[in-house]
């Protein structure tokens, strides 16, 4: 398998509101792998549809062997916060330390088809929400702050 290619800033795609997924098909589960192929290969932890150019809600995630795939992913419960530099694919060599809930509930359709709910803490609770965040056309670079 070919890793797919990811968009980098200032790529407008990246700024798009993405489509929600009505159902999982064979077209989401291959996507859904192939999505996790590239994280791996580009030594990602996350990935979001949007940054291999497809407008739809999908994200994948890997921390410490865990891994996440879900599509229309959305927060439903948060708690606790935490700062942490963060960094993305489709923006190379840029870091921006970011306040983020560490302990999340993340409802969601997996690969199954579906309804999940899926409690994250730490570093997989802040994977979920940076790549959330792409489903809307939200970088890391949005969070710096003005002086």
């Amino acid at each position: 398998m070919e890793p797919l290619v990811i968009k980098k800033y200032p790529d407008e795609f990246l700024r798009k509101n993405c489509s929600d997924i009505g159902e999982i098909t064979h077209k989401e589960k291959e996507l859904f792998e192939k999505m996790l192929f590239t994280m791996k290969h580009f030594c990602g932890i996350g990935l979001a549809a949007p940054q291999i150019g497809i407008s739809r809600k999908m994200i994948v995630a890997e921390v410490q062997e865990r891994i996440i795939k879900l599509a229309n992913p959305e927060v439903i419960d948060e708690r606790g916060s935490g700062n942490m530099t963060e960094g993305c694919l489709s923006v190379p060599d840029v870091t921006v330390d970011i306040e983020r809930p560490d302990r999340i509930v993340v409802r969601g359709l997996s690969e199954k088809g579906k309804i999940v709910e899926i409690k994250a803490t730490g570093l997989l609770a802040r994977v979920v929400q940076h790549e959330i965040d792409h489903l809307g056309g939200k970088l890391i670079i949005d969070y710096r702050r003005t002086k």
